[in-house]
């Protein structure tokens, strides 16, 4: 296994000395690291001062041990990991797996040291924000968001930010938007300013509705609400299962599945089955190798009518003239 010790910040001080542990160089706004160690592509952006945005597509091919102590401290990191493969975070003797069915979402002080392990083989898409606290505090006024305790939340004599949770669907279909894009130049750099600021603005959200995070949900549950997520996903061109059916799988009470569904996702399960059935019908579309009716037959709307209001209801706009924009 390689170990890379480095740091991030919410400036581009740290930018080189990863390309060198990496054993690449930097190319624009692209690290380009060792083809030994992965390929893909990690890009680096400034977004504004004080906030910096990482993106990182690529195919691991070794075991990599990354520690991060950061020179810098003022700033919080946020993770945003879709991977698909062995990904672990360790942070005070605790592992928590991080990837697209686990934790996917990390928000993490900048004064921690953090133990990141990914095994060979993994697929990384990830968007890492790092965010110098003052400027979440200014955000927050700025878009009159009211956090309690926002003063020690952002202090670090009083506080110490961390913890691992999921993403929102909404911040989910963000990041597989941004994800179809090719990387770099003024389109892609557009385009990942506003994600950024709308993850940003999601983050927020959160705290202002001190939204209960998943460590408090038992690990065999979480673990059984994800098998139910990934079964939805796999089956998303058929009906709706029935809660009954789900319930049983998961091994819980109807009234218990439901309510731990939609504290660790934020929705109900049908709402979760409908948002990325319909993801995947603009999926369909974009592809242009089905027409409007034979979409929605083969994801099984009761009819076109039906397909059409929910998807305008969800992306503003109707398959028909959705089609007409691409």
């Amino acid at each position: 296994m390689k170990i890379i010790e480095h740091s991030y910040s919410a400036d581009l001080s740290w930018v080189k000395h990863l390309a060198n542990e990496l054993g690449g160089k930097i190319d624009g706004n692209f690290i380009l690291a060792s083809e030994n160690i992965q390929t893909g592509v990690r890009y680096f952006l400034e977004i504004e001062e004080g906030i910096v945005a990482y993106y990182i597509d690529a195919v691991y091919h070794k075991n990599l041990h990354l520690i991060q102590k950061n020179t810098q401290t003022d700033f919080i990191g946020l993770y945003y990991n879709l991977t698909d493969g062995e990904v672990s975070v360790t942070k005070k003797n605790h592992s928590y797996n991080v990837n697209r069915w686990n934790y996917n979402l990390s928000t993490i002080d900048g004064t921690l040291v953090t133990d990141y392990k990914v095994t060979a083989g993994s697929k990384t898409y990830a968007l890492c924000i790092f965010i110098k606290k003052s400027i979440i505090e200014s955000i927050a006024k700025a878009n009159n968001i009211t956090i309690r305790n926002l003063n020690r939340i952002t202090d670090p004599k009083k506080n110490t930010i961390i913890r691992f949770d999921r993403m929102s669907n909404e911040s989910y279909h963000l990041l597989k938007d941004l994800h179809k894009l090719k990387v770099g130049g003024p389109v892609f750099d557009l385009n990942l300013e506003g994600t950024v600021h709308m993850l940003l603005s999601n983050y927020l959200k959160k705290l202002s509705t001190n939204r209960i995070i998943i460590q408090t949900v038992n690990q065999a549950d979480l673990n059984n609400i994800i098998a139910i997520q990934k079964y939805l996903v796999r089956n998303i061109d058929s009906h709706f299962p029935s809660i009954k059916l789900m319930a049983e799988m998961a091994n819980m009470s109807e009234s218990k599945f439901k309510s731990l569904f939609k504290k660790i996702t934020g929705l109900t399960s049908n709402s979760f089955f409908m948002e990325n059935k319909l993801l995947k019908a603009k999926e369909l579309l974009e592809n242009r190798e089905l027409t409007i009716t034979q979409i929605s037959d083969q994801l099984h709307f009761t009819n076109n009518s039906y397909f059409t209001s929910k998807f305008k209801e969800n992306f503003g706009l109707s398959p028909k003239t959705y089609v007409k924009k691409l």
